[in-house]
């Protein structure tokens, strides 16, 4: 899952349907998303890569993958929430996507773009709830921009400013190290919400 790697071997297709997959296919969750969109910059920047085809092509996908996964969510419905556990699908993914729903509702759609795992559930909780399409194609218009657009042209302007090959791994470790700070954040708070809740079981058994 090196982004480096994936960009030498498959190069551009390979980044556009990545891109797909990891925005509303059920098992594209665990495909990298900010490293590989801010690494493809880079690549870009060095001439390796075009990058007028890079934006327009991640900006197709990712709308593309959302409307995808809202389709899917839309189609399976209630049935999702009790779909058992497998190896590529877990039901604490739904949970947590939907929790971001019922907090920040249809600004969830652009908001997940950056948070892993939630970036890929999003967009099918969103199908299979009562979020009407037009305000769901609207958030993931603007989504797919700023995440898509965004974050490679963060990567390209970085590539252009310095000697990125030099930093580019540890740059990509605190692009991963952000992207999954918000999920531990909400894990911790979901372990304390927990804890608090028992304790006020056990005091009202008393």
């Amino acid at each position: 899952m090196d982004p480096r790697h994936l960009l030498e071997t498959f190069g551009t297709l390979g980044l556009i349907l990545i891109v797909f997959a990891e925005s509303g296919l059920l098992i594209g969750f665990f495909l990298p998303g900010d490293s590989l969109l801010f690494t493809a910059g880079v690549f870009c920047a060095r001439g390796d890569l075009t990058l007028g085809v890079v934006l327009v092509g991640v900006f197709l996908a990712a709308v593309a993958g959302d409307q995808v996964g809202y389709a899917c969510g839309n189609k399976l419905g209630p049935a999702l929430f009790r779909r058992p556990d497998s190896r590529f699908f877990k039901q604490e993914y739904i949970e947590k996507a939907h929790s971001y729903f019922e907090k920040y509702g249809p600004k969830t759609i652009v908001l997940a773009r950056f948070i892993p795992i939630v970036r890929t559930f999003a967009p099918i909780v969103a199908g299979a709830g009562t979020m009407p399409y037009r305000t769901f194609a609207l958030f993931n218009v603007v989504g797919g921009l700023v995440w898509g657009v965004g974050v490679t042209m963060l990567g390209f302007l970085l590539g252009e400013a310095i000697d990125i090959d030099r930093y580019l791994y540890p740059v990509i470790g605190v692009i991963i190290v952000a992207s999954v700070l918000p999920v531990l954040l909400e894990v911790r708070k979901a372990r304390k919400q927990g804890g608090a809740d028992k304790s006020v079981a056990a005091d009202s058994s008393r």
